[in-house]
């Protein structure tokens, strides 16, 4: 059994929790074991334990972070070949984990029909951007752009606007799933320009690009933001079937 904070000096916990510390007395007592069973100097002790704090804020700020992002915690890339069996590129994903492309300004299209895992691939993304410090924002299309609507009445498109175009790494999930109307097809080709070769983003969608035109109102502003996303866009694209078959209930046996 592991020793816990209590086997510890209630001044020393006091301290710590003064300092800030407080979450050092969940592993002080096991690393102080360790530290005594190895006869460990004192200066490598203290890097161990402030190794463990700093880990632990990292995790917690990367954690808030994607939180504040929109990005659910379970759809990580380590989980990626347990849920999908879809064809993909992944030397492609491989390079896009390094984040190499936002580092570029470039942006990302994830391509493919129903299912295959494209949603988690993005927040996957986001997930690592987080972890780099990077700032993310996820938004399902059709409420970004309803939400942008309705800025429209009470005063809030501009400052929306501006969070889309400023933040590090922007992500659309089921972009063209659904007609866009005037005001959808000029909010999208602002935050296409504004972004341009300054900061990425990362597309989802059951449609080729070549399909977007025709969901689009507006055709020129919708040619000038597909031709800009799409030649600046890495395409990965998804092949096989729905995951979710084999997240179908199956019967107990008696």
């Amino acid at each position: 059994m592991l020793p816990d904070y209590r086997s510890l000096d209630p001044a020393l916990v006091a301290q710590l929790r003064q300092l800030k510390l407080g979450p050092l007395c969940d592993v002080l007592p096991e690393r102080l074991a360790q530290a005594r069973a190895k006869g460990m100097d004192p200066a490598d002790f203290l890097a161990v334990i402030l190794t463990d704090e700093l880990e632990r804020r990292r995790t917690n700020a990367a954690s808030l972070r994607a939180a504040k992002a929109g990005l659910a915690p379970d759809m990580v890339l380590d989980q990626w070949d347990q849920h999908t069996a879809a064809q993909h590129d992944r030397t492609l994903l491989a390079e896009l984990m390094t984040l190499k492309f936002v580092d570029r300004h470039e942006h990302v299209n994830i391509l493919g029909p129903v299912g295959v895992g494209k949603t988690m691939i993005a927040h996957g993304l986001g997930h690592i951007a987080s972890q780099r410090r990077l700032s993310v924002a996820l938004y399902d299309s059709c409420k970004l752009f309803a939400q942008l609507k309705v800025g429209r009445v009470d005063g809030t498109h501009l400052a929306t606007m501006r969070g889309l175009v400023s933040v590090d790494l922007l992500i659309v999930d089921d972009f063209a799933l659904h007609p866009m109307d005037a005001a959808a097809t000029v909010d999208f080709a602002e935050m296409v320009k504004e972004r341009h070769r300054k900061r990425s983003m990362i597309l989802t969608s059951n449609r080729d690009p070549s399909e977007w035109l025709g969901m689009m109102s507006e055709p020129l502003l919708a040619q000038s933001a597909v031709d800009r996303f799409s030649n600046a866009a890495h395409d990965l694209i998804l092949e096989g079937p729905s995951y979710r078959a084999n997240q179908k209930p199956r019967r107990t046996r008696p």
